[in-house]
């Protein structure tokens, strides 16, 4: 009978994997980049924790990007599951970082945890990440339900934030377009503005966010809903 062979990480791959761990914590942040890279390069299960783990805490925001372009490397079979945990965290990086991840992934099974309290996540960033991942991630059938939730949103933030909102809302395409137009009569003339300022940004893309939020001022100020027919 023949003997089984039993394969072994050669010692080597072993002090690598052990530098390019250790490389991820560095104070360095061209190191820290460098590190992320060659751990996506190269993927190995044994990085998908670290790499998670990073996300959460790292300062920089190229250094972020790197590591959920190295996660995006993995097999999602390893980095949904720690994903989807990390968005019951109470660090509000944690949550923005593995919701962003999610969206890049694409992997279906990541969509029944990208909930209503995460679209309307006290923190801007989770929030906007949240709204990201689930229009990349809805099913089929499911969006007119999605717009419903976003539109709750509406009216919030600043600039980036309701911008964000209105791109996310568009790329649901006709969907969105019932919700969209009840909200142009809401009572709360924050919403009306971001609302008739989306279906601006809807129609005429090139017209840019600032031209549209300020001609939704105007027709709200006119008592105008700007629908249109």
């Amino acid at each position: 009978m023949a003997e089984e062979v039993v394969p072994m990480t050669m010692p080597d791959e072993d002090a690598n994997a052990t530098r390019a761990l250790r490389a991820l914590e560095h104070g360095g942040e061209s190191v820290r980049m460098r590190a992320a890279m060659a751990v996506g390069t190269t993927p190995d299960p044994r990085f998908v924790r670290t790499l998670v783990e990073r996300c959460a805490i790292e300062p920089e925001f190229f250094v972020r990007e790197m590591l959920t372009w190295a996660l995006t490397r993995h097999e999602p079979s390893l980095t949904v599951p720690l994903l989807i945990d990390e968005l019951r965290s109470e660090r509000a990086q944690a949550r923005g970082q593995a919701l962003h991840t999610l969206s890049k992934i694409g992997d279906p099974r990541a969509w029944p945890a990208i909930t209503r309290e995460l679209m309307a996540d006290a923190d801007d960033e989770v929030a906007r990440s949240a709204w990201r991942a689930a229009v990349a991630l809805v099913p089929e059938g499911e969006e007119g339900e999605l717009a419903g939730v976003l539109a709750t949103q509406l009216g919030r933030g600043g600039r980036d934030t309701r911008l964000s909102l209105s791109r996310a809302l568009i790329a649901l395409g006709k969907p969105m377009t019932p919700v969209l137009r009840a909200a142009m009569t809401a009572a709360d003339p924050r919403v009306r503005q971001h609302a008739i300022a989306t279906d601006r940004l809807r129609r005429d893309p090139d017209a840019g966010f600032e031209f549209a939020i300020e001609e939704a001022k105007r027709l709200v100020a006119l008592g105008a809903d700007g629908q249109e027919g």
